[in-house]
C-alpha cells in the first residue's frame, strides 16, 4: 500500500481556515460543490467536482501537499503528491 511521505511534516494543530468558503469561486461567481482545507496554511478551496477546482489549483501554485475535506461530518485527508488518502 502506498503511503504519504508528507504526513509527519504536518503542524501539530490544524491551521485556522482562512475563510468559510472558496473565495476564488466567490470572486469568479461560481459555486463550490464541496470544500477542502489546506493543512499547511488554512486555504479553503473547492473540490475537483467544482467547475474551477481551486483546491487542486492551490496545491499546484503553492506545493502544499495535504488537504482535508472541509465538509461537516467528513475528516478524510488527501496527499496531492503521493496521490493517497491519509
Amino acid at each position: 500500500m502506498k503511503e504519504c511521505s508528507h504526513l509527519a511534516a504536518l503542524p501539530e494543530s490544524e491551521p485556522a481556515p482562512q475563510s468559510e468558503t472558496c473565495m476564488e469561486c466567490l470572486a469568479a461567481g461560481t459555486h463550490p460543490v464541496q470544500l477542502r482545507l489546506c493543512l499547511e496554511c488554512g486555504h479553503i478551496g473547492c473540490c475537483d467536482s467544482s467547475p474551477l477546482q481551486h483546491g487542486t489549483e492551490h496545491f499546484k501554485q503553492t506545493g502544499h501537499p495535504l488537504m482535508r475535506s472541509y465538509e461537516p461530518g467528513e475528516a478524510w485527508r488527501w496527499c496531492f503528491v503521493d496521490n493517497v488518502l491519509v
